[in-house]
């Protein structure tokens, strides 16, 4: 069967020289930066000085092929249409983050993970091949093999500092009408973990198939894990879209189902748990919220126009209450180390609910060692836990702001782990390098950027550039 065209064709190539073009035009010393409309960045960034690169024609699904089981994306394509354009033909990424507007491009340069992830990796794992603008102005074709290679596995993680996608070729995967779900209540964090590594080795709990799995811990003593199964046969499926909280529901059911889109997008709708923090889980507030803007964008927003202005933060001051530190944060931590990392979470910081997402790099389909990945080296063959915590915490009295995020980098490395690069990051140029891949990144960098244009990686993930 061939691929078939999605929608009214798209002028990818029109699109692509309109992005030249305007990368031509960015006087040189001038830092790069895409004119997108959302971002799923928390750390503040320059002012730019200069116009951003128009990537307003690279946001659509150019082909789905339903037999070979693969997408041509262009790189500013959301999650959101790019599962519009899937689930007609049974299908979906490998890996679909959880918020509908991250970008497949974003997924890929600055990673992202959801419950697949056990079995599937990341979603950059799942990319055949990618166009690339590099900082030298030129369209390359990266793929695993070949010339461009190096291109190819430094791409993951580097944050637009060694180019930008502008179309991506990812595999697919058959997902049923329906996802069945187990919602399964621990009250020991190791047998959490043991649960972890029998359902990533077996695929299964309980003899029944897992197709997906994370969870959430309220306490050290009571943590959840969510068994998901692909399925075409179900019962009447449950709305978390409206009045009913999807995270609240783990506490009240052991069974659930959800249509296929509404299990993609589940945590979306409330942004996980954060959407409280605007008072939309208020049953009064709820019924008045509309439903379109109960998604995490709109959430985005919010926050991206608290910061510009501080309003919660002078209220705060008038109130006599402390100043608060932004605690955002992914981390991977090895699963053997996951149980007291989480302990300790629960005395120092004290932030909960958290996300539990399991993790292993994606195994070969054929015989060989996995591919490693330098800018974020997670070690094939091993069992993570992504631990995801998002809010903030008071400044203690004598304490500098940033000190519970560095607290936090130092136990995350400490243990083994490594964290994401979308937040506020604090380490020294010799512990990031160390971290995340510096010596490849830079040679990557000095081939494809040789007048090194595009913002470097620590100047864009501590330096805030």
């Amino acid at each position: 069967m061939r691929a078939e065209r999605v929608d009214q064709p798209i002028d990818h190539d029109q699109a692509v020289d309109t992005l030249r073009r305007s990368y031509a035009a960015v006087p040189t010393g001038e830092p790069v930066r895409l004119a997108k409309r959302t971002s799923n960045l928390f750390r503040p960034r320059s002012a730019p000085r200069t116009p951003g690169l128009d990537v307003s024609g690279l946001n659509g699904v150019l082909s789905v092929d339903p037999a070979g089981r693969t997408a041509d994306v262009q790189g500013m394509c959301t999650y959101e249409n790019l599962v519009d354009a899937t689930l007609p033909h049974g299908l979906m990424p490998l890996v679909v983050p959880q918020l509908r507007t991250i970008t497949l491009g974003g997924a890929v340069t600055g990673l992202g993970i959801e419950s697949t992830s056990f079995r599937n990796g990341l979603p950059h794992e799942s990319v055949q091949e990618l166009d690339v603008l590099t900082g030298s102005g030129e369209i390359i074709t990266a793929r695993p093999d070949g010339e461009h290679a190096d291109l190819f596995t430094a791409f993951p993680n580097s944050l637009g500092s060694l180019g930008y996608a502008t179309r991506l070729r990812i595999e697919l995967q058959p997902v049923g009408r329906y996802v069945s779900l187990r919602n399964v209540r621990f009250t020991q964090l190791e047998a959490l973990t043991d649960a972890i590594a029998e359902v990533t080795a077996t695929r299964s709990w309980a003899g029944e198939p897992v197709d997906a799995m994370d969870g959430v811990m309220f306490s050290p003593g009571e943590a959840y894990l969510v068994f998901a199964t692909f399925t075409d046969a179900a019962g009447p499926p449950s709305d978390y879209t409206g009045q009913a909280i999807y995270y609240r529901s783990l506490r009240q059911r052991t069974r659930d189902v959800l249509t296929a889109y509404d299990y993609l997008w589940r945590w979306d709708t409330d942004w996980f748990w954060c959407s409280s923090a605007f008072g939309a889980q208020h049953p009064v507030v709820r019924r008045l919220w509309p439903a379109r803007y109960r998604r995490s964008d709109f959430y985005h927003r919010l926050v991206r126009l608290e910061h510009r202005h501080q309003v919660a933060s002078r209220i705060d001051r008038l109130r006599g209450q402390p100043a608060r530190e932004r605690v955002v944060q992914d981390v991977e931590i090895p699963l053997d180390r996951t149980a007291d990392f989480l302990r300790w979470f629960a005395g120092a910081v004290g932030m909960n609910p958290v996300w539990l997402c399991p993790l292993r790099l994606r195994e070969p389909a054929g015989p060989g060692s996995a591919r490693s990945w330098p800018l974020y080296p997670l070690r094939p063959g091993q069992d993570y836990v992504n631990i995801g915590f998002w809010g903030s915490v008071p400044i203690a009295p004598g304490a500098a702001d940033g000190d519970v995020n560095r607290t936090i980098e130092r136990r995350v490395s400490e243990s083994g782990g490594h964290k994401s690069l979308y937040s506020d990051a604090y380490y020294d140029r010799d512990a990031f390098d160390r971290l995340y891949g510096g010596d490849t990144w830079r040679a990557v960098k000095d081939r494809y950027d040789p007048d090194h244009r595009l913002t470097g990686l620590y100047e864009k993930a501590v330096a805030r550039a």
